[in-house]
């Protein structure tokens, strides 16, 4: 394993062309600390675990003293917030401070998030506030955890600092990993500042790093597009098989790669509520749980026409036809597995709808449900209590477990084995807005080990922690509907 001062660093993203970024140097706080190590991160990197132990640990993560090889810039996109094109954005409290080539080949970012102003912050402190820095450092590893492709976080810094931002706050760094941090907004801000060459050039560089499949081909382009469709409606799938709001879906958002990227006002749903919105900035629900897939395609189209320059319109519109059929393959590819099937059948998207329509009825708590569902007995005439009883009236439950039984009976399932695979597909732990809640404040007082017990717990959500039973009951009265908002 190695030492801080043994990493490869291999910078491609900072030897484009000077307008993709700005050369910036941290701005450190002058008392950073570590809050919390993610051991998991730490092995990507080929990381000794006590390196963390090192006084320099915070103060290279935290931008104090850069190693040899670090190169620190803020990269320059645009986007679409809430449906509206802002022309620049860019990197306004975040630097990527090096990219690290490890011993297996593989590249990640170093990105530093709170790090100070760059000249992308539009008057802003570039600073983050330790509530959103934890929501985020646990968030990235549950996504992971449940098979969903994320940023991941290596480590979170905290410091005395106030930090001004609706109230006066507690600063805090995060250090993110990721093979790249390229977004739609990267590419649509080349293309509508009429930089096609850029345009270009962004492309080449990341199929070079992570599609070189496609290189020397001559419709590349193409089927890069093609390739960024797929990904994206498997991880909008992934999403909603899960109960997981994002909350800001804007097109600077969204990665090139598939990736869950920016983790702001997100929620996990408690009760099954369709249209479930965990942003009270977003007064008109544009990114509501239920209106995430149709947000999916729309960001698609927007990168799709930032893409003109380098392939047909024909061509971009083939690529975004193939969103929805994706998405609704890789959807009921997951729930089949939730739900203990084994075959496919054309039945099942109406046993799936019925379903989903009876838990928005009785607002059932979704994670709760598929995981008790596990239990469900084949037997016949037996009452599923355990299930039916969340339901009012249970009348509905009833007659969709006899149309669930004689689908499983008809493959035939074996309640034991089941039980098995749906353990290992419906996780009993996830990071519900209560749960990051109660981290936050005993963070900000000064204890960070509710931090780091519940990322060990959200690291394995499908296993039995008996010492944690609390974190898989239904929100307390205190925790339902928080309000969470973009601000950081």
């Amino acid at each position: 394993m190695a030492t801080l001062e043994q990493l490869r660093f291999d910078n491609t993203y900072a030897r484009l062309p000077a307008g993709f970024t700005a050369r910036v140097a941290p701005t450190p706080f002058p008392d950073a600390h570590v809050v919390s190590v993610n051991p998991a991160a730490m092995k990507l990197l080929g990381l000794d675990a006590a390196e963390a132990l090192r006084p320099e640990f915070a103060q290279v993560l935290g931008g104090g003293r850069l190693l040899p090889g670090m190169e620190p810039v803020a990269m320059v996109y645009a986007g679409h917030q809430f449906g509206v094109y802002v022309p620049r954005l860019g990197d306004g409290r975040a630097l990527l401070l090096g990219e690290v080539r490890t011993d297996s080949g593989d590249k990640w970012d170093l990105h530093l998030k709170g790090g100070g102003p760059t000249p992308y912050s539009r008057g802003g402190d570039g600073r983050a506030v330790l509530r959103s820095t934890v929501r985020e450092y646990l968030c990235g590893e549950a996504m992971h955890a449940l098979g969903i492709p994320t940023t991941r976080a290596l480590c979170m810094l905290g410091s005395q600092q106030p930090v001004y931002r609706e109230a006066v706050e507690t600063g805090a760094m995060l250090v993110r990993l990721a093979p790249s941090h390229v977004r739609f907004g990267t590419f649509e801000y080349f293309h509508h500042s009429e930089q096609p060459e850029h345009v270009a050039t962004l492309a080449d560089h990341v199929i070079a790093a992570h599609f070189p499949q496609l290189q020397g081909e001559s419709d590349r382009y193409a089927r890069f597009f093609e390739a960024v469709v797929e990904r994206t409606a498997f991880l909008f799938a992934q999403w909603q098989s899960v109960g997981f709001a994002h909350g800001v879906l804007n097109t600077d958002n969204l990665s090139i790669l598939g990736l869950t990227l920016d983790y702001g006002p997100y929620g996990f749903l408690d009760d099954f509520e369709p249209g479930f919105v965990c942003n009270h900035s977003d007064a008109r629900g544009r990114y509501a749980f239920d209106q995430q897939p149709r947000i999916g395609l729309w960001n698609l189209a927007c990168l799709g026409e930032a893409l003109l320059s380098l392939m047909t319109e024909d061509a971009a519109r083939a690529a975004l036809a193939q969103y929805q059929p994706r998405f609704a393959v890789h959807f009921l590819a997951r729930m089949r597995r939730k739900l203990g099937l084994r075959e496919e059948r054309a039945e099942d998207r109406d046993l799936l709808e019925s379903l989903f329509g009876l838990l928005a009825e009785s607002r059932v708590d979704y994670a709760r449900f598929f995981r008790a569902l596990g239990r469900f007995d084949t037997t016949e005439g037996a009452r599923q209590d355990l299930l039916r009883d969340q339901f009012l009236p249970p009348t509905g439950f009833d007659a969709w477990a006899e149309r669930y039984r004689a689908r499983l009976r008809a493959e035939g399932s074996v309640d034991t084995e089941r039980r098995v695979r749906m353990d290992r597909e419906n996780p009993k732990y996830v990071l519900r807005n209560w749960v990051a809640q109660r981290a936050i404040e005993r963070a900000q007082a000064g204890d960070s080990a509710e931090v780091d017990r519940i990322l060990a717990l959200l690291a394995a959500p499908f296993d039995e922690h008996p010492d944690s039973e609390e974190y898989a009951a239904s929100p307390p009265a205190w925790g339902r509907h928080l309000a969470v908002s973009c601000s950081s």
